[in-house]
């Protein structure tokens, strides 16, 4: 049983969605990223019903998949985007995406970003910080705009995730501490070419309950009273993203239940005219795609079992990074699995931190295609080229047939732009 309805074994082989991912495999190569498109409309789906015929803007967190044919399909869905680069800005824009409907997020936006997020005419910038704010209000006068703001407030409240995907503590490094956003806020309404439309607020990742969005939410809602108090009216509340996927067996919270709960608070502090901009990534993408990796060589050994594959850390940092876990499934699983051994499937670049998954009983033999599951956000978009490995190709799955959406990279592109001294 694997972990999404999209990518299951019929007559022995996994598929993804009608096609074959030993196929796949075998015409492109591995190491090789497969998505599914149904699973991306699916996810999306699950967001359009929970939002109840709401003012609701959803918009995808990109950073978690960045490929253009996922923000097309994304943006033919009526999805806005939340960007933490001028990278992903060009990214969204290169596919057509509307930019009033772009939140720019990201502690460190640099002057040209904010230029080019200026000229494009993004729904609002979140704010992390009150230099950054200055910043904004220069850039904004010497390009002659308006700035659209919304501080990203820091609640101080723990997702209960793993350390590096928390982000609504204080020994965070994002956000503005809630003890200080009203101060902040009147201190931006005096700015020229800034004009303050909302408040923001992003927890985490990976979450699995519902529980630190509504302390989150309680916070958000005395502060955006304080604020009317005061003369400072929001026009929309952005919670952020960080719902979790199943990656084994964890009980997740779907956008209904939380979203049912948001706006029965909404409702009940009259504050119903809010727009509600949400930003999910993971969520969106997470189970809509898997890794292919062949197995090169077993090495059994006293202790440990290696089975050494062609997909390394540069391809899925997530196991080493976070101890992250996916879901590993032989493609064409093999008969007789009570002669399967425990191995560690593991890559071949010269890091003993180089590992995808440990401790998972198979019975493999070499030449053996794994799919690696769960792996369509933070996946191939923190891949890298380290010990000079080409990044895999990207594969779109649409029922049966299969479509290249980028290609792998070759050894000469590699160092095409690098010069030697004479």
């Amino acid at each position: 049983m694997t972990v999404s309805p999209h990518f299951e074994f019929r007559d022995g082989v996994l598929h993804a969605e009608d096609t074959p991912l030993s196929h796949l495999a075998n015409q492109f190569g591995t190491p090789l990223y497969v998505y599914s498109r149904q699973a991306l409309h699916d996810a999306w789906e699950a967001y359009r019903i929970a939002t109840r015929g709401r003012d609701v803007l959803v918009c995808f967190g990109m950073k978690a998949n960045s490929n253009l044919a996922v923000l097309n399909e994304f943006r033919k869905l009526g999805s806005g985007f939340d960007i933490v680069s001028g990278g992903e800005l060009a990214r969204v824009l290169a596919v057509g995406g509307d930019p009033s409907k772009i939140v720019f997020s990201g502690v460190g936006k640099q002057v040209w970003e904010m230029q080019a997020a200026l000229k494009a005419g993004v729904k609002c910038f979140n704010i992390e910080s009150e230099a950054e704010l200055a910043r904004l209000s220069d850039v904004a006068q010497q390009s002659g705009a308006i700035a659209r703001i919304s501080m990203r407030v820091n609640p101080d409240v723990d997702a209960q995730t793993h350390p590096y995907i928390s982000t609504g503590l204080k020994e965070n490094k994002f956000g503005i501490a809630i003890e200080t956003a009203v101060a902040v806020y009147q201190h931006a309404a005096t700015l020229p070419n800034i004009e303050i439309v909302g408040v923001d607020c992003h927890i985490g990742s990976q979450i699995t309950e519902i529980s630190p969005y509504l302390d989150a939410l309680d916070k958000l809602i005395v502060l955006i009273k304080i604020l009317a108090d005061k003369g400072i009216e929001l026009k929309h509340l952005d919670l952020g993203g960080g719902i979790g996927i199943r990656y084994t067996d964890e009980t997740l919270l779907s956008p209904t239940v939380l979203l049912d709960k948001v706006f029965q608070a909404l409702d009940a502090h009259g504050l119903s005219h809010l727009q509600l901009v949400l930003e999910p990534g993971r969520s969106l993408v997470g189970n809509s795609g898997v890794l292919l990796t062949t197995v090169e060589y077993l090495k059994h050994g006293d202790v440990k079992n290696f089975a050494i594959v062609d997909a390394a850390m540069n391809d899925l940092i997530r196991p080493t990074l976070y101890d992250a876990w996916h879901s590993v499934e032989a493609v064409v699983p093999r008969k007789n699995a009570a002669c399967a051994r425990v191995y560690d499937i593991v890559g071949p670049i010269c890091e003993s931190g180089d590992w995808l998954a440990r401790d998972r009983s198979l019975r493999l033999e070499q030449g053996d295609v794994l799919a690696i599951m769960s792996a369509g956000a933070y996946a191939f978009t923190m891949a890298s080229q380290y010990n000079t490995r080409p990044r895999a190709a990207e594969i779109m799955v649409d029922g049966s047939n299969a479509h290249v959406v980028r290609p792998r990279e070759t050894l000469e592109s590699l160092f095409a732009t690098e010069t030697t001294l004479e």
